[in-house]
Order: structure tokens, then sequence, then C-alpha cells
């Protein structure tokens, strides 16, 4: 079993930066790919940005140039940098992580970015 626990959200202007954090706890050894995804009201769910255990990384093409993903394996933290944010990253963002068999889910961060 994987916990995620996300924090970071806030409410910010557009233009603003926001860092999202997300500490897994448990069995974090068996963990492969980290991930960000997010829920705007009335959307699915979509993949923002991933990394896997050796360092790749992919994004969605609406973030790309302005997130970046990165991971600490040492404190079992990944991290989500935003950038230059635009009113559509309003969503709740979730953590995700896998161990090749399961999908793990944090509880989600509201980020809201205002015009």
């Amino acid at each position: 079993q994987v916990q995620l626990v996300e924090s970071g959200g806030a409410l910010v202007q557009a233009g603003g930066s926001l860092r999202l954090s997300c500490a897994a706890s448990g069995s974090i050894f068996s963990i492969n790919t980290m991930a960000w995804y997010r829920q705007a009201p009335g959307k699915q769910r979509e993949l923002v940005a991933a990394i896997e255990s050796g360092g790749d990384t992919n994004y969605v093409d609406s973030v790309k140039g302005r997130f970046t993903i990165s991971r600490d394996n040492a404190k079992s933290t990944v991290y989500l940098e935003m950038s230059n944010l635009k009113p559509e990253d309003t969503a709740v963002y979730y953590c995700n992580a896998d161990d090749y068999v399961v999908d793990y889910w944090g509880q989600g961060t509201q980020v809201t970015v205002s015009s």
C-alpha cells in the first residue's frame, strides 16, 4: 500500500507560479511512475505530467514549457513546478503513483487561477 498526500494548492493570479508537492509513504520501494493529474469542473480527469523511476518525463501539450515535474526519491516526494499559470489551469490536482499493479491517488489539492 502507498499513501499520497498533496500540498501547495492555492489561489493565484494569472501569470503567477505555484509548486505542488506530493509525499508518498508506505510501500514506497515499489513505486514506478509518479504523476500529476487534474480535473476541472465538468471535465474528465487528465494527465498533466508524469515521471518514471528512471527520470523520464512527459507532459500534456498545454503545459509544456510552463510546468516541470521532478522527483526526490530520497524524500519519496514528487513536485510540480507551475509557472505562467492561466485561468484554464484551474482544477483539482491529484497525485498518482503506480507500483506496476495498482494505481494510488492522493486526495487532491485545489489550484485556482484568477484572470
